[in-house]
């Protein structure tokens, strides 16, 4: 399930153009299940439509602090209570200024001032505005107050200019939300996370590599995450983008994946590694410099085995706590591919059979095998199999020592 499935969001909508595209965020918000209530500042409804808002939620805007019949309906004080979350998207260097302040005199402020929710601000503005001692130092003060700021990104600004000040990204918006207001069963915990095909260069422009697209792996860090773990993310090849709150580290070739896996080990303690990456079993004996021609390949490429990520960090004397291996099958053989991890050293097993052709996909299915625990999952999106995965295999080790 989605962690902000059910959580009572207030979405505050500030005087920025960057208000244009809060009907997308409410949208997002809405699709991962939160319940909202949107109110605006005096010049938001400048940049977006109330009616918009209004289609997009369910729910009509609050548009004034002194309107009778919208502090009939819901009061700004009841409205302050109502929520589990109060997000500010946009705020301007206005807002801003206004609440380091503690000015109470718009609606959002008000709300702000009166409630004992999280908040969450995510500002947009000019390059200059965003740079200038003043709106820094109302960014530190609201921090010190607890707020969570969601700083914006460097790119093309609606004046025309290009600089920080951008609106994050509003799916990172979400993430960050779902980091922050998911239980935290697993605070406290470093996991680490392959992910993704690697490539065996054997010359400049080809190489070994496999279908593995890394959207299984990226899920299962975003939910170790949302979890409340320290996430760290070896990555091989993708086009994905990092979750929010993870670290990653990028390589290529098995071998660079197993050196970052024991760098952090040497430096960290694992409670829990997932190895979920396609790692190449092989690659080419001999690594040319330079392109071949096509009448120069060889006949037969000689290979050689590559090291086994599990296996290697099983015997390592700084071994994670818990190891959870996945293996991708098409003989349907379970028992033998769960032979097969534990031999290396795992203590749980994954099997994803690609019969049903989860590698490279959208979706995925997985048969989990924990302390001798069978857990099938159906076929369904691949960040709510990784959150499943994750609830199955915490409840397996729940009371574990």
């Amino acid at each position: 399930m989605d962690p902000l499935a059910g959580k009572k969001i207030l979405l505050l909508i500030g005087g920025s153009i960057a208000a244009y595209k809060t009907p997308e965020l409410v949208r997002l918000l809405r699709a991962a299940g939160a319940e909202l209530r949107i109110a605006l500042s005096p010049h938001a409804s400048d940049f977006v439509s109330p009616l918009a808002l209004q289609a997009v939620s369910g729910q009509v805007p609050r548009l004034s602090l002194f309107s009778p019949a919208e502090e009939a309906a819901m009061d700004h004080i009841a409205l302050a209570r109502w929520a589990d979350a109060l997000l500010y998207a946009p705020v301007s260097a206005a807002g801003l200024a206004r609440l380091a302040q503690g000015l109470a005199e718009d609606l959002p402020g008000a709300i702000v001032l009166a409630s004992r929710a999280p908040l969450f601000l995510a500002p947009a503005m000019n390059t200059a505005m965003w740079e200038h001692p003043a709106t820094q130092r109302n960014l530190q003060q609201l921090a010190a107050y607890g707020a969570q700021i969601l700083e914006p990104e460097s790119g093309s600004l609606a004046c025309g200019e290009t600089g920080t000040g951008r609106l994050q990204e509003l799916s990172s918006i979400v993430e960050h939300l779902r980091l922050a207001l998911a239980p935290h069963p697993w605070s406290g915990w470093r996991v680490l996370v392959t992910a993704g095909p690697t490539w065996e260069a054997w010359d400049p422009v080809r190489g070994l590599s496999n279908r593995a697209s890394g959207r299984q792996g990226y899920a299962l860090a975003q939910a170790a995450a949302e979890r409340g773990a320290q996430v760290t993310l070896v990555s091989g090849p993708t086009a994905l983008s990092c979750p929010a709150g993870i670290q990653r580290v990028e390589v290529e070739s098995a071998r660079e994946m197993l050196v970052a896996c024991q760098d952090l080990l040497r430096t960290e303690t694992i409670n829990l590694f997932i190895a979920n990456a396609a790692v190449a079993d092989h690659r080419p004996a001999t690594v040319l410099s330079s392109k071949q021609g096509k009448q120069e390949l060889p006949p037969q490429l000689q290979l050689v085995a590559n090291p086994d990520i599990v296996h290697s960090l099983h015997r390592d004397p700084r071994r994670p706590r818990w190891i959870l291996a996945f293996a991708a099958e098409t003989h349907g053989d379970e028992g033998r591919a769960v032979t097969k991890l534990h031999a290396k050293g795992a203590d749980f097993a994954a099997i994803n059979d690609l019969r049903k052709g989860a590698m490279g996909g959208e979706e995925n299915a997985v048969v989990l095998f924990c302390q001798g625990q069978r857990y099938a999952l159906a076929p369904q999106a691949k960040l709510d199999l990784a959150r499943a995965l994750l609830h199955h295999l915490d409840t397996c080790l729940h009371g574990s020592t």
